[in-house]
């Protein structure tokens, strides 16, 4: 990778060079973040309450009542940590019977949320300031108001027609009846409150005391199944990560029950094509990548599930050589086709990244999975919930099947690439079923093709959506849109402004003398920031 001068993509953004830097989606989180690392804190004091702060000025796409998920470099060795919630214990099979799918808003669809537990395992572990001092910039502008980005306003109005009706969601979210417009500003004193009970408790009263009270109570009214023995059961648990060997780096990945799976799978599928003998913007280097996801993403969908569920084909049947080469053998250089999952038993959602001086770096994702999650929030609290239920299956087959107490399939996916000499980079690419897509692009950008980090957030984005359906950026050359069609893929053109489909990328880079290199995407209202 090369700091470039030149730009070759629509954003004009230049890569944000420092020796201490925190990138995201919403400059004033990014600003929060960094302000700790000058008080003396380290990337996982600000990877934290970059993400407080996020649950404030970004409710489009996380909160207190979300999920998370992180791999943080200490700078000796990678920690993995699976923050996702479980569903109530009283989510029988049978409580969903009748139906064709799960619930996408509504109590039904809300699971255990895991982000406040996060934020404590990792403060906890590897932080450095005081977990409540991590909490004072989301207090301040939840009490004194901030004012609302247009793309995060543009989100907050497409969800109020959907969202009104949901439990305590206009009370919380639209004042006055309405969204807030660009540039108005927003206050949340009840979020205020409920976030200086999280940070005198550490996180305590959110799961067993006066904030957990407020939230199963609230279910209760409305007949749902989560319980106070639901919240309290709820253990954030350090899993470690998986990972595979590529173009010589190792991409790393949380383990399932989340989707990032599919991106190693989608590697080890490329790694038997000549995907890197092509130039990036190569209609047929498109073409491999485009097919090598069909493959990853059918079987992750097919098979990921809670790691304790998945009995019958597990990660290690998914990430297996054999397996991976024979997936590769069937995809046809001169044609697009639709895949099905294949059988790999064979005999054998924000994201936010930081990195300090000291060579700590974080990345960390939380969500709510649908923009404002299920549209439940709690009255006098701020809390609005996810609707991370959603996730999982109804079919009796499935290892996803919807059961109680157990970790739903998940979209969100933190990435981390390693080098031999330590860590390259930490990222992500936010935006549901993008998000695994996003990091093989992301990758391959960044180490095949020697792209910074901002070039390769800037660079147009492809999607896979369902059989030879691919979505891809308004801003691809005509030239290569006509090669694909050409190949047989069904594309369907859609605009950089549709950030959940396309994601929004950051990206930190360790630069070989020393400090890092970011990127932050123009898809989003965010920023990269350093001194």
């Amino acid at each position: 990778m090369k700091l470039r001068d030149t730009h070759h993509y629509p954003s004009r953004r230049s890569a944000v060079t420092a020796d201490n830097v925190v990138a995201t989606s919403q400059p004033l989180a990014a600003q929060a973040g960094l302000s700790m690392l000058a008080r003396g804190g380290n990337a996982a004091d600000a990877a934290i309450a970059t993400a407080i702060t996020l649950t404030l000025v970004e409710p489009t796409g996380n909160g207190v009542g979300s999920d998370a998920f992180a791999i943080l470099w200490d700078g000796e060795e990678l920690h993995g940590l699976n923050a996702s919630g479980r569903s109530p214990a009283g989510w029988t099979p049978e409580r969903f019977a009748g139906l064709q799918e799960m619930p996408f808003h509504g109590w039904e669809s809300v699971t255990v949320p895991g982000a406040v537990s996060g934020w404590v395992a990792v403060s906890e572990r590897f932080g450095k300031l005081p977990f409540a001092e991590l909490f004072a910039p989301a207090i301040a502008l939840a009490e004194n108001g901030f004012l609302v980005t247009p793309k995060i306003a543009a989100l907050w109005a497409r969800a109020a027609g959907q969202l009104a009706g949901q439990p305590g969601f206009a009370e919380t979210f639209l004042p006055d009846g309405i969204a807030p417009a660009a540039g108005t500003r927003f206050r949340n004193a009840p979020l205020a409150k409920t976030l200086r009970l999280i940070a005198q408790t550490k996180g305590r009263s959110f799961y067993e005391g006066e904030l957990a009270q407020a939230i199963t109570g609230f279910a209760a009214e409305h007949d749902a199944a989560l319980t106070m023995a639901d919240m309290a059961a709820h253990r954030a648990d350090w899993c470690g990560t998986i990972s595979r060997s590529f173009a010589g780096t190792e991409l790393h990945e949380i383990p399932p029950n989340g989707q990032g799976i599919a991106a190693l799978m989608g590697l080890g599928i490329l790694e038997h094509t000549p995907v890197r003998e092509l130039g990036a913007d190569n209609p047929l280097a498109f073409h491999f990548q485009i097919e090598a996801m069909k493959l990853a993403l059918a079987d992750a969908e097919a098979y990921v599930a809670d790691p304790g569920h998945m009995n019958d084909t597990t990660a290690d049947h998914m990430l297996s050589d054999a397996y991976l080469k024979a997936r590769a053998g069937l995809i046809d250089p001169a044609k697009a086709q639709n895949f099905g999952a294949g059988a790999p038993k064979h005999g054998g959602t924000v994201y936010l990244t930081a990195a300090d001086a000291s060579g700590m770096m974080v990345s960390f994702i939380q969500s709510n999975y649908a923009g404002f999650g299920s549209g439940v929030a709690v009255p006098g609290t701020g809390i609005h919930l996810q609707n991370r239920g959603a996730g999982f299956s109804l079919d009796p087959a499935s290892q996803n099947r919807v059961g109680p107490a157990k970790r739903p399939f998940h979209t969100i996916i933190p990435g981390f690439l390693m080098g031999d000499d330590g860590p390259l980079m930490s990222f992500g690419v936010m935006g549901g079923p993008m998000q695994a897509q996003g990091h093989v692009q992301m990758v391959l950008r960044t180490r095949v093709w020697g792209q910074d980090p901002q070039m390769a957030v800037d660079a147009p984005r492809w999607r896979v959506t369902e059989g030879m359906g691919v979505a891809i950026e308004d801003t691809m050359p005509e030239a290569t849109l006509s090669a694909l069609r050409a190949m047989g893929h069904g594309i369907s053109l859609e605009t950089p402004d549709n950030a959940f489909g396309f994601g929004g990328a950051q990206l930190i880079c360790r630069l070989p003398e020393g400090g890092y290199a970011a990127g932050s995407d123009p898809r989003k209202d965010g920023a990269a920031v350093g001194f």
